[in-house]
């Protein structure tokens, strides 16, 4: 994988911030606070969304802004995705609104935060957790690994590694088997009680019980059947004795009923009467209403200039009045029409008129505006013209200091490097001579010492006669040599030191003057940039008033023109109301002609009055007729009930009811008895019958429970199989591992300690780590001095990374490697090392290699710097990329205040 571009719009101090990046090595430079993590933070964020905060939301959006963009472009395994989120604050809350990812095939489209970071998961096979822990080393954090504790660093690289799946699916293994354990303990004991159940029902008579029921059963069903003969013809001669009774009492009822009845109808005939001469008046009244309706109708008509109120002409006359409205009203909407069109212009204008003005101030403005940066960028100018004078005279300075000088400009290092040679030699003289002078004195003291005791200084021998004295004098002469060159020797060693001391001044001096050089350069291209900005913006300052002049003479043409259609408008106005009276007048005709349509509708509704009145009149007189008939039919029926009453057949069907009633309650009483009895019996019969189903039951519960308990015994040995298999792996894949990221560890560990007290390190099983000396002493990484543990553990997750890439084989390339501020805790000889491990790690295939730094050590290894910038007076930051320069042609001429 690898990141190709970075867009941002107001995330931290970024304002808008478009920044491409290439495969090798990119370092992003610049002071501290400038905004360098910052790049990487929205890189993260990007792929992870919130859960790649330290923080919040609300701290992602730049102060004062309200929302915040970033797009990702990066390419996986072949394929290139854009992912976009964009976040907005609403009051206090702050959310994301927007987050896709698309690829450039079209075949990838995800929609949402959650469903976004899945898939970034799933593609680069590792959470946010996992990139950090092998892909982001983040500022402070380079100690991690050696900082956790030995199950925190286990989780992190077996997580890495894809191990953390196989514990993980050798916990399931064992939740599972303990799971079938429970379940078959479960099943036992319920196979357990159901043939305790089993045996105690066997040992009952069930069947032998079931026969003695069913007799007793089957007697008890034939008494019933007896009582309920005896009770049918009980209960027939109860119902003649009833049904005499109750025609009897049918009778009587009928005679009360049409007693009423003959007094209802007689009534009814009486009240009809009342009425008849109640509508015969009605009927006067009426009369005498349509009387006065048909002279109010004469009245209106003189109203409406008709002869006559037929339907036709009243009908002519309206089909004339719409006419009129009709035209009345064409003349209207058009009068309307012309009055909105020129109302509507005259806006329109104005309108026009004030946007125009609002251009031609918003251009004055500009204008204004333009003239600030033109002063500012004169300011800034004369800074630099005054950074560039400045930088003349320290090199005017330095150019001094080789006028004495042994050597001219550009030879300081040739020089120095012969003085140092010189020294070395003279040096190496002082320590032979060192020796010798130390030798020769010793065997001169041992002479002296011997001729004391009188004896010959070479063989022991007493010294009188003896030729080898002589010898003696010799060494001492050696001694004086010895000790004179050497002390010329040191004289010139003293000497040799204070050129090299001069020599290394001549070579900052060379060297800060080619500083000052591209300096130079550098500020003379700005100031000439700065030049063409400040006439540039000067002549748009111009071009803009002159624009601002020409918008408000078209403004005024505007409203000149906007206050002619403004009196059109008010014109047609008033030809509107105009037609609007005359409307009135049409509208007071039609209300005229609707009341004498209203006053004729009321005379042809009195004259239906009447004749519906005189209709019922009619009717009532024909019902009271119908009723007379129907009522003397009624007298007739009753003078036949009253002749057809028997009182002695009444009387026995009385005594026949009483005597039957009296059985029947008896026989009732021992049928519900007997059904008692039997309902007993019944459940008796079902209770055993139940049992004896419950016996199958639970002999088929039993057969599936031992077949349950069989098959569950067969899990329970594959779970515990399933979970040794997983451990087994687990432990044999975390072997293979611990060989190889050992044996790349120690690789990375000889480039780096080489050279040093370090042998190499061991790492065990559970991935505790042990440094090795040379003299075979081990050390735990917390013994190793700050700097040291820092490159050790930078040593340790370049290790991890490149595990993890051949783990992959090729398949999906791993996340760049990036490193934030890597330098925190190392010294200048670390910092070198620590170049050495990236361009390692550069051999071994890492395709791209992100390092943020402020240290100008590590420019020398990046194939793209990428500088960052804060201006002091935004609070903003940028970034601006330069392939293949170098970190003096883009910072040591800047100005002391950008």
């Amino acid at each position: 994988m690898r990141f190709d571009r970075l867009r941002l719009r107001n995330f931290k101090p970024y304002a808008d911030t478009d920044l491409r990046l290439s495969e090798g090595v990119t370092v992003i430079h610049g002071l501290n606070g400038s905004g360098k993590s910052s790049l990487l933070d929205a890189c993260f964020f990007a792929l992870y969304g919130a859960r790649a905060l330290d923080g919040t939301l609300a701290d992602v959006v730049t102060n004062g802004a309200d929302e915040t963009a970033v797009t990702l472009w990066f390419g996986h395994d072949g394929v290139s995705y854009r992912i976009d989120r964009e976040v907005r604050r609403y009051g206090d809350q702050v959310q994301t609104t927007t987050c896709t990812l698309e690829s450039d095939d079209g075949e990838v489209t995800r929609d949402g935060a959650t469903a976004v970071r899945g898939f970034v998961t799933d593609l680069l096979r590792m959470d946010h957790e996992a990139f950090l822990n092998c892909a982001y080393v983040r500022q402070g954090e380079v100690n991690k690994l050696i900082n956790a504790t030995p199950g925190e660093r286990q989780d992190m690289i077996d997580d890495l590694l894809q191990l953390g799946a196989l514990e993980e699916y050798r916990e399931r293994a064992g939740r599972a088997r303990l799971g079938v354990e429970d379940v078959l303990s479960e099943k036992r004991g319920a196979l357990s009680n159901l043939e305790d159940q089993l045996e105690e029902k066997e040992g009952k008579d069930l069947h032998g019980r079931l026969n003695d029921l069913r007799s007793e059963l089957s007697e008890l069903d034939d008494s019933v059947d007896n009582y309920e003969s005896q009770r049918e013809k009980a209960v027939s001669t109860r119902d003649d004795a009833r049904e005499t009774l109750d025609a009897h009492e049918e009778k009587r009822a009928e005679l009360e009923e049409l007693a009423a009845d003959i007094e209802e109808l007689e009534a009814t005939v009486r009240e009809a009467e009342a009425d008849r001469e109640s509508l015969a008046d009605d009927v006067a009244d009426e009369r005498d209403r349509l009387t006065d309706l048909r002279a109010e109708v004469d009245d209106r008509l003189d109203a409406t200039e008709l002869d006559a109120a037929d339907p036709e002409a009243v009908a002519e006359r309206r089909a004339e009045l719409d006419d009129r409205e009709a035209t009345l009203r064409e003349r209207r909407e058009a009068a309307a029409d012309d009055a909105t069109a020129f109302g509507a212009q005259a806006d329109n204008l104005a309108s026009s008129a004030d946007d125009l003005d609002a251009r031609a101030a918003e251009k004055r403005e500009r204008a204004d505006g333009l003239d600030d940066e033109v002063a500012e960028k004169r300011e800034k100018l004369d800074e630099r013209r005054t950074t560039l004078a400045e930088a003349d005279d320290e090199r005017d300075d330095l150019r001094a200091e080789f006028d004495d000088a042994p050597v001219e400009a550009g030879e300081a290092a040739a020089y120095r490097a012969s003085v140092r040679d010189d020294l070395d030699a003279v040096r190496e003289t002082v320590t032979d001579l060192t020796a010798d002078l130390s030798t020769a004195r010793a065997s001169v003291e041992e002479a002296e010492e011997l001729l004391d005791e009188g004896k010959c200084p070479e063989c022991g021998q007493p010294v009188d006669g003896s030729p080898h004295v002589e010898t003696f004098d010799e060494d001492r002469e050696r001694v004086a040599e010895l000790e004179s060159e050497l002390a010329g020797r040191r004289e010139r060693e003293s000497e040799l030191e204070a050129e090299l001391d001069r020599a290394a001044e001549l070579v900052e001096a060379e060297n800060r003057l080619s500083e000052l050089s591209s300096t130079r350069e550098l500020v003379e291209e700005r100031i000439e940039a700065a030049r063409d900005a400040v006439e540039e913006k000067r002549e748009r300052a111009e071009t803009l008033r002159e624009e601002a002049a020409e918008l408000e003479s078209e403004a005024a043409d505007k409203r000149d023109i906007a206050a002619d259609k403004r009196e059109q408008a008010d014109e047609a106005r008033e030809r509107v109301e105009a037609v609007d009276e005359e409307l009135d007048a049409v509208e007071a005709a039609r209300d005229r002609l609707d009341a004498v349509e209203a006053a004729r509708d009321a005379v042809a509704e009195t004259e239906s009055a009447i004749e519906r009145l005189s209709e019922r009149r009619s009717e009532l007189a024909d019902r009271n007729d119908e009723r007379r008939e129907f009522l003397a039919e009624k007298r007739t029926r009753r003078d036949e009930l009253r002749e057809a009453f028997d009182e002695d057949r009444i009387e026995d069907a009385r005594e026949r009811l009483s005597t039957a009633e009296d059985y029947i309650d008896r026989v009732d009483a021992e049928l519900d008895r007997l059904a008692e009895r039997r309902d007993e019996l019944t459940s008796a019969v079902g209770a055993v019958e139940n049992e004896l189903d419950e016996v199958e039951t639970l002999r088929e519960r039993r057969d599936d429970l031992r077949a349950r308990v069989e098959a569950l015994d067969s899990v329970h040995e594959e779970t515990e199989e399933l979970e040794a298999m997983y451990g087994d792996l687990r432990a044999e894949l975390r072997r293979r591992n611990v060989e190889s990221l050992e044996r790349m560890l120690n690789e990375t560990f000889d480039l780096v300690y080489g050279n040093d007290a370090y042998s190499h390190i061991e790492l065990d099983g559970e991935y505790e780590l042990t440094v090795y000396q040379k003299d075979g002493e081990p050390l735990e990484p917390e013994q190793l001095s700050g700097g040291e543990r820092a490159l050790f553990n930078l040593s340790l997750r370049c290790a991890i990374y490149r595990l993890l890439a051949e783990g992959i084989e090729g398949a999906a390339p791993t996340p760049p490697l990036i490193l934030d501020e890597p330098t925190v805790f190392l010294d200048s000889g670390h910092v070198s090392r620590l170049v050495d491990l990236v361009e390692e790690m550069r051999g071994f295939g890492v395709r791209q290699i992100v390092i943020v730094s402020h240290d100008d050590e590590l420019v020398g290894a990046a194939d793209e710097l990428v500088s960052v910038e804060k201006d002091p007076t935004s609070n903003r930051s940028s970034a601006e990329r330069a392939e293949g320069a170098s970190l003096a042609d883009l910072t040591a001429g800047e100005p002391a205040d950008d």
